[in-house]
């Protein structure tokens, strides 16, 4: 395993080269990249999940992901999260298994893939996970009245950004940040804190699962009051991890889809994409976006 500075990162070869070529193209250099790497999760010695992940808070993304699954419900549910075999062992760091904790039972069943036999892949979206029809009956809809100024919003972006630094480094993954909104009212005087949790992956689902990780260690959820800032599309996934952390504020970078839309809708979250610079487009309770008067 990676650790420190060298963690999520590789050493890859590159020929750099411009078009229209004037010249032939130089040398190779090393170049950083982000590291993708598969993270098999299991519960009590059971595979249940695959996902292909940047190596890096693999406890916090295991916890986040049965979290959002419905497996687990607290940190009381869980006795260790621990990767599989030993240090110098080749693939050691890529599975990880989730003990449970004492006179706890969890419920890795909720999990559709188990139910077919087969490993469920935990990037793949809506396949082989809870029907939404489940997801509604095991949660209920976010009762939050935050609220925060648009103009506080925009600025979150610059936040999150200074913190990724895998993506500085690489270009090549997402984040996920979580923040505690200044008082409403203050508009762009206002001030604002650090991210409470930054996640970065190569899977955007992975950052928002390594953030409600890291909410579960700090025995922070519910999420009330808080808004949950990622950096590419806001695809239902990230919705639905949301809703069952109880964040009542999401927010991309990039384009909602319509799923994602209509679930926001459906559990009373408050979904802004296309949050770029001073804009941005609400798409479900707008009432929690405080617009400052002309």
């Amino acid at each position: 395993m990676r650790s420190g500075r060298d963690a999520g990162v590789a050493q890859r070869q590159v020929i750099r080269v411009s078009a229209p070529a004037t010249s032939r193209p130089a040398a190779p250099v090393t170049d950083e990249v982000a590291i993708e790497e598969p993270l098999e999760i299991r519960v009590a010695g059971d595979p249940l999940a695959v996902t292909m992940r940047t190596p890096g808070a693999d406890r916090e993304l295991a916890l986040g992901f049965l979290y959002a699954e419905g497996v687990i419900g607290s940190l009381d549910d869980v006795g260790s999260v621990a990767h599989c075999g030993r240090p110098g062992d080749q693939g050691f760091g890529n599975t990880i298994d989730v003990l449970p904790g004492p006179g706890r039972v969890l419920a890795p069943e909720r999990v559709e893939g188990t139910r077919r036999g087969t490993l469920t892949a935990a990037a793949c979206g809506v396949c082989g996970r809870l029907s939404i029809d489940d997801l509604i009956a095991r949660c209920a809809p976010v009762r939050d009245d935050t609220r925060i100024d648009a103009a506080a919003l925009a600025r979150l972006t610059g936040l999150m950004r200074d913190r990724q630094t895998l993506f500085a480094r690489t270009g090549g993954v997402h984040a996920a940040a979580l923040f505690a909104p200044p008082p409403a009212g203050a508009g762009a005087a206002a001030e604002l804190a650090a991210p409470i949790a930054v996640g970065e992956d190569v899977g955007r689902h992975n950052a928002v699962d390594k953030v409600v990780g890291a909410l579960i260690f700090a025995r922070a959820l519910p999420a009330s009051g808080r808004v949950l800032l990622v950096s590419g599309r806001a695809s239902f996934e990230i919705v639905q991890k949301a809703a069952v952390a109880g964040i009542p504020i999401v927010a991309s970078v990039s384009a909602p889809s319509s799923l994602a839309i209509d679930l926001a809708a459906r559990f009373n979250l408050t979904l802004v994409a296309f949050l770029r610079g001073e804009t941005m487009s609400v798409y479900t309770a707008p009432e929690r976006i405080v617009v400052a008067a002309a």
